[in-house]
């Protein structure tokens, strides 16, 4: 990305201010790694993971612009595209050096396709660290990139590990892809393909993600955010379940699970993530 085209992603201090006070986030003195932590939570927080968009029959614009006045403006969440998105332009009006890196999510055993997923790479104190508010449950503090053992995180045990094949030549052993898997508590969550990208490159996947039949994204309605005892809220629905449930997973794993009518459910929507809907979204 070329000088010129980075100053013009780089919000101007009248949008730092609004997007740090839908945050609940102080501006910090330095562009440090305890800062760059306490942004992250404080984002995490704030802003749901939610794919409603999709649903609404609005459009998903990966421009830095349009993932502002989404986020800030209408005070709304999104998923990986638009919450790295915006996080990323945050964080480099703030004086960090950002680049945004491709992933692809497991299903199992196995990696999603290219660009499946959007997180970040930020320099902060001489290492670079991952960071990623558009994942879910996952980690909520950076991740060292250069560290192979295990990173402890409220969320869990993470680690960084190098992706490995099996060589073609058939002889016995692995060889590296130059790719990284991160895992969560033993489990892949995504393989990280270390390569800067620009917004741009990520537009047709997002596409499809929320275009496509096959995509999980549009087969079900999701609005999503952990709470202060280290559990998560959510609010979920398909056509074939009926209705918005209502999700509380406590820290343990323990979840309740109620149906809410159409009043009751923009009520939700309102009360536990400040997302006010003149309709619900239409699940299919």
């Amino acid at each position: 990305m070329d000088e010129s085209t980075q100053s013009a992603e780089i919000p101007t201090d009248e949008q730092v201010a609004a997007y740090l006070a839908r945050i609940g986030a102080e501006r910090p003195a330095r562009a440090g790694a305890a800062e760059l932590a306490r942004l992250q939570e404080a984002h995490l927080d704030a802003v749901p993971f939610e794919n409603l968009s999709i649903h609404l029959g609005e459009p998903v614009v990966l421009e830095p612009e349009a993932l502002l006045e989404k986020v800030v403006g209408r005070r709304r969440g999104g998923f990986c595209y638009e919450l790295n998105g915006a996080f990323a332009a945050l964080l480099r009006a703030l004086g960090y050096r950002v680049e945004l890196l491709a992933a692809r999510v497991f299903d199992g055993a196995e990696p999603g396709p290219p660009f499946d997923h959007l997180a970040l790479r930020v320099e902060a104190d001489g290492v670079a660290w991952l960071v990623d508010v558009g994942f879910g449950r996952f980690a909520r503090r950076p991740l060292r990139l250069d560290e192979r053992g295990l990173q402890q995180d409220p969320a869990g045990v993470l680690t960084i590990t190098p992706s490995t094949i099996a060589p073609s030549t058939g002889t016995p052993g692995v060889g590296t892809t130059g790719d990284l898997d991160v895992l969560l508590d033993g489990a892949p969550q995504y393989r990280l393909d270390p390569r800067p990208y620009r917004l741009a490159d990520f537009a047709p996947t997002c596409w499809w993600q929320t275009t496509s039949p096959d995509s999980h994204f549009t087969r079900a309605t999701t609005c999503s955010r952990p709470t202060p005892d280290g559990g998560r809220i959510t609010l979920t629905s398909t056509r074939a379940t009926g209705g918005t449930r209502l999700l509380r997973t406590a820290a343990d794993g323990t979840r309740t699970e109620e149906l809410l009518d159409a009043d009751a459910a923009l009520g939700a929507y309102r009360t536990h993530f400040g997302i006010a809907l003149d309709r619900l979204p239409t699940a299919p």
